[in-house]
């Protein structure tokens, strides 16, 4: 507990893996994927979790379900949104997938697509974590949710990245 409260306390700002430029590419990976699929793709950034959090023990899930709802990602006509959520000081990313793809996306695929990005992540390679991300849930969602030739992209959810 002593450890993990002393990295939250310490954490680095998000900008210094996540500068301006790169969240830009970031939200272009996510303009490009929503150009195939008609579902909705949010990533969000956290530093750390504030110390009243880290004390009651909120893990990385719990804080990805908050922010899913606070980005309001399940607002989606097809409840089809899916938030890529990163919190920095534990080393963690999860995927939180709106209702509208239960049963049609399982488990085990999701939590491949967080190895992929944990994989790049370790490298040192943020930026590319996330893009890569990005491109394998965008795949995911064109499997189900394709967007057909004329179908007009309504962005029902920011693609810039969200710095908590």
């Amino acid at each position: 507990m002593a450890s993990r409260l002393l990295r939250h306390v310490f954490a680095a700002p998000a900008a210094g893996m996540f500068p301006a430029a790169s969240l830009q590419r970031i939200a272009d990976a996510v303009t490009v994927g929503e150009a195939r699929h008609r579902g909705e793709v949010c990533f969000a950034v956290e530093p750390a979790l504030p110390l009243r959090q880290v004390l009651r023990g909120v893990q990385a899930r719990d804080r990805a379900h908050e922010v899913f709802a606070q980005l309001r990602v399940w607002d989606t006509r097809a409840n089809n949104g899916v938030l890529v959520y990163l919190l920095l000081a534990d080393h963690r990313i999860e995927v939180v997938a709106d209702r509208g793809l239960a049963g049609l996306v399982s488990e085990e695929q999701w939590r491949g697509t967080c190895v992929l990005m944990e994989e790049r992540l370790r490298a040192g390679e943020p930026e590319a974590a996330i893009v890569g991300g990005v491109a394998a849930i965008a795949d995911l969602l064109a499997a189900h949710f394709p967007r057909a030739p004329g179908d007009a992209d309504e962005n029902e959810l920011p693609d810039l990245p969200r710095v908590l």
